[in-house]
């Protein structure tokens, strides 16, 4: 999200005083003298917050907070007054303010409250923009999250292979969402009115297999971890999909089939029977720009369903996140949002990472390399300019981290 702050006051010295704390503190900040001038930046969609003195000619700073929340109730606005007294702060925050300064405001704190701010404003824009995925698109926007180059490639494979028909082997890492996936392909067919049935291929007797591909007739059926398939149901299954099943057969695994076929623990024509269509889920290590997103869903989807608010996610929190390998991916990542969630993690536990300090270090240093780009719309220049870092130190870091800035322009 841009960090952008309009910053509105009548007094030119003033704003331009504001305005270069900001920019110091790698913000950018938007000016305006008046309520109207103000209220043609304020939109429901503004990728930033408010800070409005409060005393103005004509319509003052509560004018503007009210039209603030009558655009958008959870814009953050912040405002400052020169003659600030109890009763006039309790107006402020009974109105609905996000914080109430009395200047002169020493720059950390001011800096430090729009921080603040500027989280929360992140959090509900994009829990807007999860929310807008679900309830729009098809079951590939709205169930599988990510922004990376990797989460729409993903998308945009599982699209393909569900138009196509024919059988389908879902791969990835433990914990990475096989089975989510198998069902998005399934629901962006031809035959997503029909039953998605899931059965434990290690469970799977002959009858079993028939008894499955019969109960998912028009639909799918999906054999979860296919490789624990018993030797004499892998014949069985074999010879019933070459005859013709009622359903779709999808399988998923997070073992290399190919070795197994090798060694022999699975039939090497059923392997090949079932491996006519591919799809492979990347692992978290492999898309760390998506943790961010993934966590805030989580953490959004676990207080819903605890009847709570969503706690704060500051920026330590996303970059202890960004340290971790995550070798349980998208499972592990969301048994941690549920217990910050409600609570539980100790920011202990996020910090044991097993990793000792360089790679850590390596790891938040890429994620903020990658943070920058973001925001800057992969302007390498800007990136480097606002990491102010020398433009050759930047390149040499993309490098090291396999970073490019095309792949952040929009």
């Amino acid at each position: 999200m841009t960090r952008r702050v309009l910053v509105v006051d009548d007094d030119a010295a003033v704003r331009s005083a504001l305005a270069q704390t900001l920019e110091l503190a790698d913000l950018s900040p938007i000016t305006a003298g008046s309520f109207i001038e103000a209220k043609d930046h304020i939109s429901a969609g503004f990728e930033g917050v408010v800070l409005s003195d409060i005393r103005m000619p004509g319509r003052d700073g509560f004018h503007l907070l009210g039209h603030s929340q009558s655009v958008d109730a959870e814009l953050p606005v912040i405002l400052l007054t020169g003659e600030g007294d109890i009763p006039m702060a309790v107006r402020a925050m009974g109105q609905g303010a996000f914080g109430f300064l009395e200047k002169p405001c020493p720059p950390a704190e001011l800096v430090s409250v729009i921080e603040r701010a500027l989280q929360t404003r992140a959090l509900v824009l994009e829990n807007r923009r999860l929310k807008a995925q679900l309830e729009a698109g098809d079951a590939a926007a709205r169930m599988l999250f990510g922004n990376s180059a990797q989460a729409d490639a993903l998308r945009a494979r599982v699209r393909i292979v569900a138009q196509a028909g024919a059988e389908v082997l879902v791969s990835g890492p433990p914990g990475s969402g096989i089975s989510k996936v198998a069902e998005v392909v399934h629901l962006c067919s031809a035959h997503a009115k029909g039953p998605f049935v899931k059965r434990a291929a290690a469970a799977l007797d002959p009858a079993g297999f028939e008894d499955a591909c019969a109960e998912a007739a028009g639909g799918a059926l999906f054999l979860d971890e296919v490789g624990n398939l018993p030797p004499d149901t892998q014949f069985a299954a074999f010879d019933r999909i070459e005859a013709g099943v009622p359903a779709r057969v999808i399988a998923g695994t997070s073992a290399d089939l190919s070795e197994a076929v090798a060694n022999g623990a699975f039939m090497a024509d059923l392997f090949y029977r079932l491996d006519v269509m591919r799809v492979r889920i990347p692992s978290l290590a492999e898309r760390p720009e998506d943790i961010p997103v993934l966590f805030r869903h989580y953490v959004a989807q676990a207080s819903e369903q605890a009847g709570l608010s969503p706690p704060e996610i500051t920026a330590d929190v996303i970059a202890r996140l960004m340290a971790q390998d995550w070798p349980g991916n998208a499972r592990a990542l969301m048994s941690a949002a549920m217990r910050f969630a409600l609570g539980l993690g100790s920011e202990e536990e996020a910090r044991d990472t097993g990793l000792g300090l360089a790679e850590q270090m390596a790891q938040v240093e890429r994620s903020l390399l990658i943070e920058a780009l973001r925001r800057t719309g992969g302007r390498a220049a800007v990136a480097a300019e606002r990491l102010k870092l020398p433009r050759k130190t930047f390149y040499d870091k993309l490098a090291r981290y396999g970073l490019k800035p095309e792949d952040f322009r929009q």
